[in-house]
């Protein structure tokens, strides 16, 4: 994204760098997202999801339960038959791709259509929403997936989920004192999950319905409520830090922050965590034909996404609205060379609610219906290229360093934080070139190491893990293998 202007709380030159923000100075810095992580749970050894690690690292449990999905990916596949502690890593090489494009977001060159930009321009704002959808997949397949398991949650499961959301928080805060310029995703992430929690318990009709409706009720309401908080035309983009434990105002600005008026605001993110949720549900990636279903979903809703915008703003009318909006509100994106394009960026990619036109745009990080509805078609196909791949056995061999990654996400999203404020890197291909490189080594000499000991997930994955407590309750013995 860009460095913005952005009113961030956590940034005190107010600019915001994030897997899903901008360095309006050219270059892309956002989860998302992904700043994102893309969050999966984990389960416990009683067989119940008890962790969910921003990583979507879930485990097979001696009973059983599901390990980072509804099982494996036979040979590496997804959409192979099951096999007991085996992870899908066609999930996980799509979450590690969702990382790297968080790199190019944040360190890599400006994203521009020439050469080997057009990748970038391709995940443009699309790394925080496909970690995000990841992560309420990864909810869904920890718990049973598309055979969710039967009966009541078991005892303590809210206890760990709020466990496991105040790590969460406690972690985004501490890195978003590094001031690093990155709008940390993680205490975002920490309140979407205590939001997933009920829905988890919802039947497959009525969790795909309130994703629908989510997709297109979080961004209007995000409109309508604008003006009402001060953010009729600008003041989007923020992110929490340790004011929101330090003081009474600083927790009510917080919460502002992570429902309305945040980088990664509940209102407009969250809708990608259900329907991820519901993704789960719907489709088993074990399924030889779920390649398919979900590459001609992803094309039709990344058309529709941003097609229907297209006629909206052009053949509509809405452009000549929004220029009309602008001369009134936005002067000083007037005369820019795109005046639409200039007053997102003041908003740290948020649309500000002086028309009704703004919600017509689908450009990155503009939060809106159709921008929701594009990124959901774009990590659809992203995680369809990846089931289709992972069903050659060469392929998913030679493509295993990737997923490696992608079962660490947590762990190398936190270092990369530490690395952007430690040694301020310049932007570029070399930069990008050098963040991915050491992750993918670093990754797989981890993964070699520990392969015997449970600090193979990730050193923070385990932390995470290690501090769930254990799931006990007739649910808990109860769970059933995908």
């Amino acid at each position: 994204m860009t460095d913005k202007a952005a009113a961030g709380t956590a940034d005190t030159a107010g600019t915001t760098d994030r897997a899903g923000t901008t360095d309006r100075a050219g270059a892309e810095n956002a989860p998302d997202a992904t700043d994102t992580n893309g969050t999966a749970g984990t389960a416990t050894a009683t067989g119940a999801a008890d962790a969910t690690d921003p990583t979507g690292a879930m485990r097979m449990n001696s009973a059983g339960a599901a390990d980072g999905a509804q099982s494996s990916d036979r040979a590496g596949g997804a959409g192979a038959a099951s096999s007991p502690g085996r992870r899908l890593i066609s999930v996980d090489m799509a979450r590690a791709i969702a990382v790297f494009a968080m790199f190019a977001a944040h360190i890599g060159p400006p994203a521009k259509p020439e050469g080997a930009g057009h990748l970038l321009v391709a995940f443009d704002g699309r790394a925080p929403a496909i970690f995000t959808l990841i992560a309420g997949l990864s909810l869904t397949l920890s718990r049973g997936g598309a055979r969710p398991r039967p009966g009541p949650p078991p005892a303590g499961a809210w206890r760990s989920t709020l466990i496991r959301c105040a790590v969460l928080a406690a972690l985004g805060l501490a890195l978003t004192e590094l001031r690093s310029g990155i709008a940390v995703i993680l205490t975002f992430f920490a309140l979407y999950f205590l939001a997933a929690e009920p829905l988890a318990r919802l039947g497959t009709r009525a969790l795909t319905a309130v994703a629908a409706v989510s997709v297109v009720a979080g961004p209007v309401l995000s409109y309508v409520l604008g003006p009402f908080f001060g953010y009729r035309v600008v003041g989007r983009g923020r992110y929490p830090g340790f004011e929101a434990v330090t003081s009474w105002s600083g927790f009510t600005d917080a919460l502002d922050t992570l429902l309305l008026s945040g980088a990664y605001p509940w209102l407009t993110y969250f809708p990608y965590v259900v329907v991820g949720m519901a993704l789960g549900r719907l489709v088993d990636l074990r399924r030889p034909g779920a390649a398919r279903r979900l590459l001609g979903w992803g094309a039709l809703a990344t058309l529709a996404g941003h097609g229907l915008s297209a006629l909206a703003l052009g053949p509509g009318g809405g452009r000549e609205v929004l220029l009309r909006a602008i001369a009134q509100s936005h002067a000083y994106a007037v005369n820019t060379p795109d005046p639409v394009q200039a007053v997102l960026n003041r908003q740290a990619g948020a649309i500000p609610s002086t028309s009704w036109a703004w919600l017509l745009v689908d450009g990155p990080y503009s939060q809106t219906p159709f921008e929701t509805v594009a990124n959901i078609g774009a990590s659809l196909l992203l995680l369809g290229l990846a089931v289709a791949v992972c069903r050659s056995t060469v392929l998913a061999a030679l493509l295993r360093p990737l997923a490696v990654v992608g079962t660490m996400g947590l762990s190398v999203y936190a270092v990369h934080v530490v690395a952007r404020a430690e040694l301020h890197p310049h932007h570029g291909w070399p930069a990008l070139g050098a963040f991915c490189g050491v992750s993918l080594v670093a990754c797989a000499v981890w993964a070699f190491v520990f392969r015997s000991t449970p600090l193979k997930r990730g050193p923070l994955e385990w932390a995470l893990h290690a501090l769930m407590p254990r799931a006990t309750g007739p649910a808990a013995g109860r769970s059933r293998r995908p």
